[in-house]
């Protein structure tokens, strides 16, 4: 889920910064962001108001 470091870049969050905001811990963020792993369907919603993007951006190579 490459969408999900790009938009945090872009939002300027650290991995820890964006754990902390969700609730849970920054080995899970690098976890998805590697594609190890996938976030809970309740974490999409929180996700992509935090990171000011759309779920589908979350799941995007490229986000826009």
């Amino acid at each position: 889920m490459n969408g999900i470091k790009i938009n945090r870049e872009r939002q300027g969050l650290t991995q820890k910064q964006l754990a902390t905001a969700i609730g849970v811990y920054p080995s899970t963020i690098c976890m998805w962001e590697a594609g190890e792993r996938k976030p809970s369907s309740d974490k999409l919603p929180e996700l992509a108001k935090i990171l000011a993007c759309s779920i589908d951006d979350l799941y995007s190579e490229e986000s826009a």
